[in-house]
């Protein structure tokens, strides 16, 4: 997909004008950010935005990120766990020590 990020008023009236001519490419909108299909005529759009308003508009490819393949076991088991815990107001740092749960300061720290 295609990530585009507006940094004005101008280009964020012109964002929101494609999105609505061109339901069929847009994945997302965001207000001042809208994801695009990855196809040439996406491609066309976001260029055609980074044209007209040159730096305030910022693109980016972007990945769908598959939690099975790209996040470790543990993470995965970590945050099950988490969104499933006896109180909704303990802190994740609290929760996880003593378990076997990664600390949250190593999992800052570790690229995917």
């Amino acid at each position: 997909m295609l990530l585009v990020v507006t940094y004005s008023r101008r280009a964020r009236e012109t964002l929101r004008n494609v999105c609505r001519s061109h339901e069929e490419t847009v994945v997302r909108r965001f207000g001042r950010a809208a994801l695009l299909r990855e196809t040439e005529y996406g491609a066309f759009l976001a260029c055609r935005l980074r044209e007209r308003h040159a730096g305030d508009v910022q693109l980016e490819r972007t990945e769908p990120f598959n939690e099975f393949a790209d996040a470790p076991d543990a993470v995965r088991e970590a945050a099950v766990d988490y969104a499933h815990r006896d109180s909704p107001h303990t802190p994740y740092g609290r929760f996880a020590a003593g378990t076997d749960h990664p600390d949250a300061d190593d999992m800052r720290g570790s690229e995917l």
